[in-house]
Formats: C-alpha cells, structure tokens, sequence
C-alpha cells in the first residue's frame, strides 16, 4: 500500500476550520500514513492553549512511526534552500520557513511517500528538483 505524509497546513486546516473530511477519510482508505518528525514539532510550536496541546500531544502518542530526517537530508536541505530562494529572490524569514518544507520533501522521498499538502506552491518547487509526489489536500 502507498505511503503518505500530511503536512502541517493540512492538520492546522482540518483541526481549526473542519477542513478536508472527505479528502482525510479517503486517504486513510488509500494510503498508510506516516507521520513526520518536522510537522510534529511545528504542531507542537504553534499550539496556543490546552485543547491544542492536547491535541498535538494526544496525536504525538498515536504517532509510533514518526519519521525524521537524516543528516544527508539536512545537509540536502540547505543546498535546495539555498537554490531555490536565490532563485526565488526570498529573505531570511521565507528561507527559514522554507527548510521545514525541503526536510519534510526529503524524508517523504527517502521513503518513497507522497506529501499531502495545502501548501502546493512550495512543494511543487520542491518536486520539481526531488521528484516527489504530492497530493493538494481539497
């Protein structure tokens, strides 16, 4: 069975606005999902109050496979950040946020996963150089 990775945008979405019911139910049907490492932690950050962090927690515990990226994959992250916002002409600040998305790339294609995403205009960037596979979340 395929492999999928959700983004953090696709959580936020469904958990603050009721979003991607449908689209979630259907992936669940489709593929095995994975959880990544990077979007754990930038749910966690972004939790404000106890319902969130309970939410994020109780999420982390369900979590078992959580799949993290490798030291080659840092080292390759800064290389697409780089290229990439050069070419994009971004600052600091989109650069930064920009590695989150390279890592959770790079560890979707180390495992051969698509990347589910509301974010798709970065991604795609990203799949352009990486060859991944992405899915918009709708």
């Amino acid at each position: 069975m395929a492999v999928a990775i959700l983004d953090t945008s696709v959580y936020i979405d469904h958990w603050e606005r009721g979003l991607y019911q449908d689209t979630l139910e259907n992936l669940r049907r489709a593929y095995i999902i994975r959880h990544s490492a990077v979007v754990l932690s930038e749910l966690r950050r972004g939790a404000r109050g106890r319902e969130a962090e309970r939410l994020v927690a109780r999420l982390f515990e369900l979590a078992t496979a959580r799949w993290e990226p490798s030291v080659a994959d840092w080292w390759e992250a800064g290389r697409l950040v780089r290229k990439i916002g050069d070419k994009q002409d971004w600052d600091i600040h989109k650069r930064r946020d920009f590695q989150n998305d390279a890592l959770i790339a790079l560890t979707a294609r180390r495992h051969g996963a698509t990347v589910v995403t509301v974010n798709y205009s970065d991604f795609e960037l990203l799949r352009s150089e990486l060859q991944i596979s992405l899915l918009p979340a709708k």
